[in-house]
């Protein structure tokens, strides 16, 4: 079958902004959901030719095109608007990440309107807002946060491995927070560069995840403490009012 690798005029005109998917013709899995316009739905294969940039969608991509085989390209809806784009395209990487998608982004405003489930909508928007006094720094794992995960995961999830600036050492809590509300409150020992010293569990969990929202080559810390009782009252507490709305930034000092 002739491979297809661009769009004629007249259809890139008639199909406008599109969301689309990449779907693996060995298993029949979709691993990558995309918006564009014109030909973008197309560069994907393209792109991973260029060895120099390492990404799961292009190794996937090279393993399929190695094995003979086409990518297979679908397109979801078309005659969008570029804003309706964005929506369509983050409701699906909402659902099919838990799948295992390889996109390294959430979707638009995936942390301010993205998948949840119904006790989450209550606590965003119905949890009493925390109204901190003490030197915290509030730390968004969202997409680190598994539902059931162990108060030890949670710990290791929340503590590291960050970018963060120097006020990192005013703070005296830190907060797990997910959604917007505190899920957990710790005292700070101390502040150390981040190591490797967890369970093999926990190493996999966080690599899976972390690997692909983080810059590996800076400087990562990691804080040394324990769950702490005096603030307990903030489990529970909204922060929507402490983050600045869009920003992409998992880091919040409060009080520092």
């Amino acid at each position: 079958m002739r491979q297809i690798v661009e769009f004629s005029t007249s259809v890139v005109e008639a199909v406008g902004y599109y969301v689309y998917l990449l779907r693996d013709p060995r298993d029949g899995e979709i691993f990558y959901v995309g918006k564009g316009v014109g030909n973008r739905v197309f560069c994907h294969v393209t792109d991973s030719l260029d060895e120099e940039i390492e990404s799961n969608k292009r190794g996937r991509i090279r393993e399929i095109t190695n094995a003979g085989l086409q990518v297979d390209h679908q397109i979801v809806r078309h005659g969008l608007t570029e804003k309706e784009s964005f929506e369509v395209e983050a409701a699906l990487i909402d659902v099919l990440s838990l799948k295992g998608l390889t996109n390294m982004v959430h979707g638009h405003k995936a942390e301010d309107r993205g998948l949840m489930n119904i006790s989450d909508v209550i606590a965003r928007y119905d949890a009493p807002p925390a109204d901190i006094k003490e030197p915290v720094v509030l730390i968004t794992v969202n997409r680190l946060f598994n539902r059931g995960m162990s108060a030890e995961m949670l710990y290791e999830v929340t503590r590291g491995k960050w970018v963060m600036s120097a006020r990192r050492e005013k703070a005296k809590f830190a907060c797990a927070v997910f959604r917007g509300v505190i899920r957990e409150v710790y005292k700070i020992d101390r502040w150390q560069r981040s190591s490797s010293e967890v369970s093999a569990e926990m190493e996999e969990h966080i690599a899976d995840r972390k690997a692909k929202f983080s810059n590996l080559n800076r400087t990562r810390w990691e804080f040394v403490g324990d769950v702490s009782h005096e603030l307990r009252h903030y489990v529970g507490k909204n922060t929507l009012h402490y983050q600045k709305k869009g920003s992409q930034n998992p880091i919040k000092y409060v009080n520092c």
